[in-house]
């Protein structure tokens, strides 16, 4: 480890706040620094409570983070649970700049003084699945500099935010009465990855109607494995009303994942997820290097022109010899 390096992470684990959003940033802009950071942090990852927030436009997610996080510090004194509560907010990319809009950021001003609760906004950058490309490894870094749980709110596009399941330990989706979701929620296949169902603004009409809703999904909804019984909390999470089962609820299904051996289980299957997502990424970069750059436009010109299907132009630049 360089000196600098070693001073960097000295300076975080002291409490340096600009100095853990310039390693962040490092870490997001996949820099030979931020590389190095994570093969030095990463050993020292993988204690944190990952807890995922999914769920339609208007459901309150930004509200409801704001919440927990701060029912979290409250809490925060029982056994395995750390008093440094972490926040990581996708936002949708601005279409001038690329960066995140920081609304999320904006909605948590609550917590801005709490020097214990880091929130950091992540851009989308067009990114499926509701998280920006580079959230996993953030949540690496804030996990190994002592941060538990580190709480993932996806960028909010009701549809397709499944790739959440598949990086944080605990998925939560929220829904609030009224919002039209329903059948959504059934086509995006979001209801198959909840561990726990908010019903949030529940003290607005139409949130018995929604209730009842979720109970019925939940009936033709698999079991899951090792006995885990979805619970459906209702909150007012601008009021903090409901936080304190939601919390409790949390605890129970870390502690289930600890129990059955789930939490081992999800480590590997992300780690397998990441392996296969870094290789696809670096073997395609290998291979366009073998690969000149009138030919690469000619076999884009015959895809374009349908004179070749992009099936035969992958089988065929494969098998060609690249001398």
């Amino acid at each position: 480890m360089s000196d600098g390096m070693a001073n960097l992470l000295d300076r975080i684990a002291d409490g340096d706040r600009l100095a853990l959003s310039r390693l962040l940033s490092e870490i997001e802009n996949e820099t030979s620094i931020g590389i190095t950071a994570l093969s030095e942090l990463y050993p020292r990852s993988g204690k944190a409570h990952r807890i995922g927030v999914t769920g339609p436009p208007g459901s309150g997610k930004s509200t409801l983070v704001s919440a927990l996080a701060s029912r979290y510090r409250e809490r925060s004194t029982g056994e395995g649970e750390c008093a440094r509560t972490a926040i990581i907010a996708v936002d949708p990319s601005s279409p001038f700049s690329g960066g995140a809009l920081l609304g999320d950021r904006i909605r948590m001003q609550d917590l801005s003084g709490d020097e214990d609760v880091f929130i950091r906004s992540m851009a989308s950058r067009g990114e499926p699945g509701g998280l920006a490309r580079m959230t996993a490894q953030v949540a690496d870094a804030l996990d190994a500099v002592g941060y538990d749980p580190v709480i993932i709110e996806t960028v909010g596009a009701g549809q397709a935010e499944v790739a959440i399941a598949a990086s944080a330990h605990t998925s939560l989706l929220v829904e609030a009465p009224g919002g039209g979701d329903d059948v959504q929620a059934i086509k995006a296949g979001i209801l198959e990855i909840a561990d726990i169902l908010v019903v949030n603004k529940a003290d607005l009409p139409g949130s018995d109607h929604t209730l009842h809703f979720l109970k019925q999904m939940l009936q033709m909804r698999d079991k899951v494995e090792g006995g885990w019984d979805v619970p459906i909390v209702p909150v007012v999470s601008i009021k903090g009303e409901g936080m304190d089962a939601l919390y409790e609820h949390l605890q129970r299904h870390r502690t289930f994942l600890k129990k059955t051996g789930a939490w081992e289980g999800h480590a590997r299957l992300q780690a397998e997820r990441r392996l296969e997502q870094l290789l696809q990424a670096k073997l395609y970069t290998r291979f366009r290097k073998t690969i000149a750059e009138d030919d690469w436009s000619a076999v884009v010109e015959h895809i374009s022109s349908h004179t070749l299907s992009p099936h035969e132009a992958v089988v065929a630049m494969l098998e060609a010899d690249p001398q």
